[in-house]
């Protein structure tokens, strides 16, 4: 009987812990494990580094091929990929987690100065980061600077060194602040003030910071029905902040990321926004 491969036993220990594993090939390239994905004939994206619209009985490469199941890490699907990988990849947002890939020394020298210090892992050029919490993933989002976490795949380089720290909200901004896909809809709400012109209590910011931290949480938790639940989430944050001025692009922005990380398109988001002011008369 063979030997177990090394990377498959890599794999398994970390599903063990929760963590979903698959391997790469050389090139940080992941494998097609069903003949009907040969050369993409399914249409995932170049290289198979995203899953397209596959019909197979189960996500079949890509950041959807990571998995938890030894059974699944030990089919003879795999056989191959694992005694040909060149190294283990694992899936950050099925393990709850974001890493930030820092790829040289002026990105490293950015998040020392701007991140809060979390776990780190040293790679060939640079450092992960890894937070625990889940965001969208994006790619250059500064120079030099990755987002790793839902739909997207990134090496194992081991365990790391260091606690880890909670994904903060510099982080899941960046997406939304540099890339520019959400910031044309994520902008100050300018709308009157309330009647008789009082100090909006909303200014205070533990009450602020409160009802936004619940609405990322609500939309966060939704395991089913996240248009309806983002859309009833957009209502409620307007109907209670929106009519004094008191929000900024900060705070529309976690919603906007909360939202995308569970799946949302930017489009989506912005439409259910436009959709919950016009409820609201706005």
């Amino acid at each position: 009987m063979n030997a177990m491969p090394e990377l498959l036993r890599v794999a398994l220990r970390l599903a063990a812990t929760g963590v979903p594993a698959l391997p790469l090939r050389a090139g940080k390239v992941p494998f097609g494990n069903c003949p009907a994905c040969v050369r993409n004939a399914c249409g995932g994206r170049p290289n198979m580094k995203a899953p397209g619209p596959c019909a197979c009985p189960a996500p079949c490469h890509g950041w959807a091929a990571a998995a938890t199941d030894p059974t699944v890490l030990r089919s003879p699907q795999w056989a191959r990929a694992w005694s040909e990988a060149a190294t283990v990849a694992y899936h950050p947002g099925g393990a709850g987690l974001t890493v930030v890939d820092l790829d040289s020394p002026a990105a490293i020298a950015w998040a020392r100065e701007t991140l809060p210090a979390t776990r780190t892992v040293a790679t060939t050029r640079g450092e992960h980061w890894v937070y625990r919490g889940t965001m969208q993933s994006a790619n250059g989002v500064r120079p030099g600077v990755d987002i790793k976490s839902a739909m997207a795949y990134t090496r194992w380089l081991g365990p790391g060194t260091g606690p880890m720290t909670e994904l903060p909200d510099v982080v899941r901004v960046l997406i939304v602040k540099d890339s520019g896909t959400v910031r044309a809809k994520a902008r100050t709400i300018t709308v009157p003030a309330p009647a008789g012109g009082g100090e909006c209590r909303h200014r205070t910011p533990a009450f602020l910071d409160r009802g936004i931290a619940m609405a990322v949480q609500r939309i966060t938790d939704a395991h089913n029905g996240v248009h309806t639940t983002v859309y009833r989430t957009f209502l409620a944050v307007l109907s209670t902040h929106g009519r004094c001025g008191c929000l900024t692009d900060a705070h529309i922005a976690r919603l906007f990321t909360a939202a995308q990380a569970k799946g949302e398109s930017p489009r989506h988001c912005t439409d259910a926004w436009s959709n919950a002011r016009t409820a609201l008369g706005m």
